[in-house]
């Protein structure tokens, strides 16, 4: 398997307590980068996970922060780049879901996807963004999308809405950043089986 080296890089990854994010910040760690893991509600998991990351040689630390909330994930922020010395990596990858037709969505979990699919991606970007902007060594920021940005699969249209935003949020900010040496991408990963697919189908 190809690994790349983070050898001496400082990384946050949003939402990694399970599925995605545990294995970007997994892999990160392997290839020698200190992780800061986030969670919202599986602290637990989040601390097994780090317990893996230490094991590799390398620091691995637990916030728990809700990302919708701008605040703390400011607050996030900045603690990672005290506690590690810097910021050189953040991984949006924080989402939440529910799947409902349009006609009988409840509106709370509707608000919910947005709210953190959506402006949780925004926060964690931007005051990321402005961490690196501190530092000579500047960044990295990846934005974890999904092919729900680009094909509106039905029962999931605010998912659909908050990966359609965060998309052009990444190439925007790519296009504004670049300029002082701050590199943005977006992901589109495939259909993988997470915990979050799962609370949606069956084997």
């Amino acid at each position: 398997m190809l690994q790349y080296s983070f050898q001496g890089k400082n990384a946050l990854v949003t939402g990694s307590s399970k599925g995605i994010g545990r294995a970007v910040a997994l892999s990160l760690a392997r290839g020698g980068a200190n992780v800061m893991l986030n969670c919202s509600g599986s602290r637990d998991l989040a601390e097994q996970t780090a317990g893996e990351i230490r094991q590799l040689g390398v620091r691995g630390e637990v916030a728990v922060c809700d990302v919708s909330d701008q605040t703390a994930v400011e607050a996030m922020v900045q603690r990672t780049a005290s506690e590690f010395g810097s910021l050189d990596i953040f991984v949006s990858n924080a989402v939440y879901s529910d799947r409902e037709l349009l006609v009988k969505a409840d509106m709370q979990g509707f608000r919910r996807t947005i709210e953190v699919s959506m402006w949780g991606a925004l926060y964690g970007v931007r005051a990321a963004a402005q961490q690196m902007l501190k530092q000579a060594s500047r960044g990295r920021i990846t934005v974890i999308s999904s092919p729900h940005a680009i094909i509106p699969f039905p029962t999931a249209m605010a998912y659909n809405m908050a990966k359609a935003a965060i998309d052009h949020m990444a190439r925007t900010a790519a296009i504004e950043l670049v300029r002082d040496g701050i590199r943005v991408n977006v992901f589109h990963p495939g259909w993988i089986d997470t915990p979050g697919e799962r609370k949606f189908f069956s084997e």
